[in-house]
């Protein structure tokens, strides 16, 4: 069994000289590219400009097969996997799962295929990475795009309200941790996921959904640092920001974006997307996808400043 994972690993590499060989198994039609020694797995469909599109937290290139399909009509799509993410089931052991290490290997991943600049979408926990590589690698930005974001705490006043929105994060990750401890995964996916989303929204989530967040639980020891965004940092920004919220995405990200745009008043309002909670890709993606293709085409072809 190992020669094979081996063999097929070598396989998707030939030709690549940047590409690392995972010591787990890579799934059919995925790549991978080595960043500083780590297989960064993900997946490239379509032609055109690139897109790449970043997930959050227990997520991995699968969360966009809603996705995928209709931006890759007219764009070149990459879905990865952040470092430590599946296909790799991480045992949560070792310093290298921050903000800063993913944002770091995205931009490098952008640099290393010569794809910059791109395009770039995080959703969740993947907006602070990419927040965070729009701030260190302007250059590689062609347009940003923001699915109810984090990243942007540190922009909200210390109040009562804001220290609640912070402690439902902790809250939401200490449970996590608590549900992983005693073994228990589907309490831990459901508290997770009912957490962001609203009662009862894990027994809605169809089997690929639920079996993408169970295969990441081990990337719950997530210390819930998400970079160090400021309003000097927004306020440099100069290419096309978009940012999305869900009809019911708890409300510590619809007001990060709103004092963002505070910070930088060239970013349009938030668009929302109705009947959709904090996973709005997957709760209404039509809509979504709608939001985001309008988007890109208005901003098709645009040179970096």
């Amino acid at each position: 069994m190992r020669s094979m994972m081996a063999a097929l690993a070598l396989g998707l590499c030939l030709g690549q000289p940047t590409c690392a060989q995972a010591q787990w198994a890579i799934p059919d039609g995925v790549k991978s590219v080595s960043v500083a020694g780590y297989p960064l797995t993900y997946q490239e469909t379509g032609s055109g400009e690139p897109v790449v599109l970043v997930h959050g937290s227990l997520g991995d290139y699968r969360i966009w097969y809603a996705q995928v399909p209709a931006l890759a009509k007219a764009y070149r799509v990459f879905a990865l996997s952040l470092r430590h993410y599946y296909p790799e089931r991480w045992n949560g052991v070792g310093e290298d799962f921050s903000i800063a290490q993913h944002a770091a290997d995205v931009a490098a991943l952008i640099q290393q295929l010569n794809l910059g600049p791109v395009h770039l979408l995080g959703h969740s926990r993947g907006g602070a990475v990419v927040l965070t590589v729009a701030k260190e690698h302007p250059e590689l930005i062609r347009t940003l795009i923001l699915e109810d974001a984090s990243g942007m705490e540190g922009l909200l006043p210390e109040t009562p309200e804001t220290q609640a929105m912070a402690g439902e994060v902790k809250g939401l990750v200490s449970r996590l941790r608590v549900n992983l401890a005693a073994g228990d995964k589907e309490k831990a996916g459901q508290e997770f996921t009912d957490g962001l989303n609203g009662p009862g929204t894990w027994a809605k989530r169809s089997a690929l959904q639920k079996e993408i967040l169970l295969d990441n639980l081990g990337t719950g020891v997530d210390s819930g640092e998400r970079g160090h965004i400021t309003c000097s940092d927004i306020a440099k920004f100069s290419f096309p920001i978009l940012t999305l919220t869900g009809e019911r995405s708890p409300k510590r990200y619809p007001e990060g974006f709103a004092a963002a745009r505070t910070c930088n008043p060239a970013i349009p309002a938030a668009i929302v997307i109705p009947n959709a909670a904090h996973a709005m890709n997957r709760d209404n993606p039509d809509a979504f996808n709608a939001a985001v293709l309008e988007f890109l085409a208005r901003h098709r072809g645009r040179q970096h400043p």
